[in-house]
């Protein structure tokens, strides 16, 4: 916006309620599904006025710098960018987790992840858990605030989505507790004598088929990190590469929780008991009755049919986000 049109909004004193209907205007003809509350939440974020407070203000004027600001999100908004990365946050667990392009936006099927790996781990407080494809951290600090005593490992191949996780970590109080490593998958860990050490691997893998992409919400398609979306032809090449490397750092008994996308349970538990090295314990659904987290024990005696062994890989070779 002009220093000109700056002017004439301060002169034309625009209000609350008047900003609001405009913002509503704007995100309703760009197709946004809820554009009231939308509106709401973005002068909020600006004016940092509650909805409530915004109704009983509705005839303060906005401030012309604060109207341009409401107008430059709407206008981002309007072009599908997810109002996450617009507010910078996503609640998660209960907790609130900064967001920005770099990192996947946490959704609520993930809890099973968290949910499950506590459970394992009752028994046995002091457990080692590896959060692979960390991203906003979001996994490794539901875990870790839940299990006060567990060592906990966030791993991530992007450099710029840790440095988002590590400020969440700080902003929770938990960035001593938890130890952040960069590189592909589970790499990191086999620099760093892991072998047979870990008691529990969650992770949200990519898991979209490439042909599928282009169906996605614009949101989604067009500012989430592609690779923390795209898993190959099939959805499943990021969880194929999981079962084979998990098999050497997890103890016998240890278990491997994965994330996977709709139609894919069935396959994946046919390949890690095809492995040799696993047998299925559950199949974990979302809300929506999706098979949504396959959960996986090591076998005390685990033989890979094909090499024997599996694989340690110590080179990077696609990031995971």
């Amino acid at each position: 916006m002009s220093t000109e049109q700056l002017g004439i909004a301060a002169t034309s004193a625009v209000t609350i309620r008047s900003m609001l209907a405009e913002a509503e205007r704007s995100l309703h003809a760009a197709g946004i599904e809820q554009p009231a509350l939308e509106a709401a939440w973005l002068l909020e974020h600006v004016l940092h006025l509650s909805p409530l407070m915004q109704r009983v203000k509705a005839e303060r004027p906005v401030p012309a710098l604060d109207y341009a600001r409401v107008l430059a999100l709407v206008a981002r908004r309007a072009n599908r960018e997810p109002l996450q990365y617009l507010l910078g946050t996503q609640e998660f667990c209960g907790r609130e987790f900064r967001v920005t392009s770099a990192v996947l936006i946490p959704r609520p099927e993930s809890v099973l992840l968290v949910r499950e790996a506590i459970r394992r781990c009752g028994q046995n407080p002091a457990a080692i858990v590896v959060d692979v494809g960390t991203g906003s951290g979001c996994l490794a600090v539901s875990v870790a605030s839940a299990l006060p005593d567990a060592r906990v490992l966030a791993i991530d191949a992007s450099a710029d989505a840790l440095a988002v996780a590590q400020a969440n970590m700080e902003q929770h109080g938990l960035d001593a507790r938890i130890e952040c490593m960069q590189g592909d998958l589970l790499a990191p860990l086999a620099e760093c004598g892991f072998v047979s050490q870990i008691d529990v691997i969650v992770s949200n893998p990519p898991y979209i088929p490439d042909l599928d992409l282009v169906t996605l919400q614009p949101e989604v398609r067009c500012f989430e990190p592609h690779l923390a979306l795209a898993g190959g032809p099939d959805g499943m090449d990021v969880h194929r590469r999981l079962l084979q490397q998990a098999p050497v750092y997890l103890k016998s008994d240890g278990v491997l929780l994965l994330e996977v996308g709709l139609g894919q349970a069935a396959a994946v538990c046919r390949e890690a008991e095809e492995s040799g090295w696993f047998r299925t314990y559950d199949v974990l659904r979302d809300e929506g009755g999706i098979d949504r987290v396959v959960c996986f024990e090591k076998k005390e005696e685990g033989r890979n049919p094909q090499s024997g062994q599996p694989s340690i890989q110590t080179a990077t070779s696609r990031p995971s986000s």
